[in-house]
């Protein structure tokens, strides 16, 4: 029997990317395993926190060939200047992530820039810059529970996630810091977003250390933190607009993520006869993602009716497997299909994520196949005809070709870059000044308008002809060369239509990061948590790198294999 993947008409559409679950290939996930496997080690050289909790504090990450080292500022910032918005210019905390071990001259030089954030500099001696604030709900709770000698909540904790959220983690060249071609040939950086992914994990055990300081600060005698609570908390993350556009900036990168699991969802289906430990294993990860989904709250109306969907799919999907053998011939496949027809997309997002935690031996492979170079030239055939253009076209834009684009709500919105922070930004067209300033965000309705001005041409002229006569159709022929060889390159929906919801863009890029508790506050920003339940550097050598996502809920018994 053959599988086959999924269709990209299938996968690329935004409600099912707005739909998709952490992995086993999630960014975060792939950094702890690479952690535990080679052996890290992990120090604490400097904390320097006075008793307003101000001072600064170092955390190093040591692999078998280099250090890394997370310059961590901690600030007393009054409760009225902090905010998650992009235009805040001061912050809780705030951290560069130093290539090596820094010198007190570079101690000396980060502490002039970096609570700056974008108002100071880095340099190439730095991966990664970095804010977070206080989790208003939390902060003061927990201290004060350490300090009165108790531990807090576990329902409060769990409902909240994380004592601080970043607002934002900088990498890649910005503000100074060092360009990603600089360190990519290392192997641990090598996967997309690890410095990033490294620079959040130390950052969440200096919160930890930093609060359980403060607690002390009120009582020398304060209660430290149990072991299996600490792990309960996360580091919040706030996003909005900003991420957005990566999806459509970065079409090979976002094709290698796509298919990287894509193609571990048909190497999963394609176990003939599932083994008894591992149909166990799966039963038993459908029972902690009941766990998970009952600990994800959300205040936006339509995060609240996916979360109520998906707890009626799980009840569907368990009751299924209670009157399902899945040590039968291709039961994965038929899980599957049958999930499916049965299902919401978010459910059915949920049971991909799944399936692949019993299989690392298949699938974690794969991530060593996803990055991209998207500098790397994507070259225009000239020489192909227009009749071989127009069929690409029909056959990857299809969507496209089908939309009344002279309707307004299909053009209703419009990508921009704001002049004050030179942020992504979305207006709405008809309301705004803002088309003359429209970023090249829409490749549907651009392919759509090559594929009108191809009809104007006999069948065997060469694209060079074409392109010669309509250049403003260049950089359209060079997305439709990545998509020649990176067939899930393209998102298949409409990003600037009156109903699209940035939101599920976000969520498909934090899904590759490992985030959880998706939390819309619009349909423009969102809340998410990252590594909650995690182990910590202490913890590593004994823990299981993967399996801390989803709550423990017990051992998979022989019956979970039945």
């Amino acid at each position: 029997m053959s599988i086959s993947l999924r269709s990209p008409d299938v996968v690329m559409r935004l409600e099912r990317m707005g739909s998709f679950h952490q992995s086993r290939l999630s960014f975060m996930r792939t950094l702890l395993r690479r952690m535990k496997s080679e052996e890290w080690t992990f120090d604490r050289p400097r904390f320097e926190i006075d008793e307003r909790g101000v001072g600064v504090a170092l955390y190093t990450a040591t692999t078998p060939e280099r250090t890394y080292t997370l310059v961590a500022f901690a600030h007393d910032l009054p409760d009225d200047m902090r905010s998650d918005r992009v235009i805040a210019t001061a912050w809780d905390t705030t951290f560069a992530l130093h290539d090596g071990v820094p010198t007190e001259a570079d101690i000396q030089r980060l502490g002039a820039n970096v609570p700056l954030q974008e108002a100071g500099r880095v340099s190439g001696k730095e991966l990664t810059l970095s804010r977070a604030n206080r989790s208003t709900r939390l902060w003061s709770t927990v201290i004060d529970c350490l300090a009165s000698g108790a531990q807090p909540d576990r329902d409060t904790i769990e409902n909240v996630g994380y004592l601080m959220r970043t607002t934002a983690v900088y990498g890649s060249g910005k503000f100074g810091a060092a360009d990603r071609a600089s360190v990519a040939d290392r192997p641990e950086l090598l996967g997309p977003f690890q410095a990033e992914m490294l620079t959040v994990y130390l950052i969440r055990t200096f919160v930890m250390d930093l609060v359980e300081h403060m607690a002390r600060q009120q009582n020398p005698a304060a209660a430290i933190l149990d072991a299996d609570l600490r792990r309960c908390f996360g580091i919040g993350n706030s996003t909005g607009l900003g991420m957005a556009p990566f999806l459509m900036t970065h079409p090979r990168l976002i094709n290698n993520w796509i298919a990287a699991r894509e193609e571990a969802l048909m190497r999963v289906r394609s176990v003939a006869n599932p083994a008894a430990e591992d149909a166990a294993l799966f039963r038993s990860f459908v029972r902690r993602s009941r766990r998970s989904v009952e600990t994800w709250h959300s205040a936006h109306e339509l995060q609240q009716e996916k979360i109520a969907s998906l707890m009626a799919d799980l009840d569907q999907i368990e009751f299924h497997l209670a009157n399902t053998d899945l040590t039968a011939a291709w039961a994965w496949d038929q899980l599957v299909t049958w999930c499916e027809a049965h299902l919401s997309v978010e459910g059915q997002e949920l049971v991909v994520s799944l399936l692949l935690e019993p299989y690392g031996h298949l699938v974690d492979e794969l991530t060593s196949d996803m990055h991209a170079d998207e500098a790397a030239p994507a070259p225009i055939d000239g020489s192909r005809t227009v009749a071989a253009v127009r069929k690409q076209l029909e056959r990857d834009y299809a969507w496209a070709l089908g939309t009344a684009w002279s309707e307004q709500r299909a053009t209703a919105r419009a990508w921009y870059v704001s002049e004050e922070k030179l942020e992504p930004r979305l207006g709405e067209r008809y309301e705004e000044p803002i088309a003359d300033y429209e970023q090249p965000l829409q490749p549907g309705r651009d392919a759509a308008l090559m594929f009108g001005d191809l009809a104007h041409f006999d069948e065997d002229t060469t694209l060079g002809v074409f392109l010669r006569q309509h250049p403003e159709h260049r950089h359209t022929a060079r997305r439709l060369a990545v998509l020649a060889t990176a067939p899930y390159a393209e998102i298949r929906d409409n990003t600037i239509d009156a109903e699209m919801l940035p939101i599920d863009l976000l969520r498909a890029k934090l899904s590759f990061f490992g985030a959880t508790r998706f939390d819309p506050r619009s349909d423009r920003w969102v809340r998410i948590t990252m590594f909650q339940g995690a182990p910590f550097p202490n913890e590593l050598a004994t823990a299981d790198p993967d399996g801390w996502v989803y709550p423990d809920v017990g051992a998979p018994t022989v019956e979970d294999a039945a």
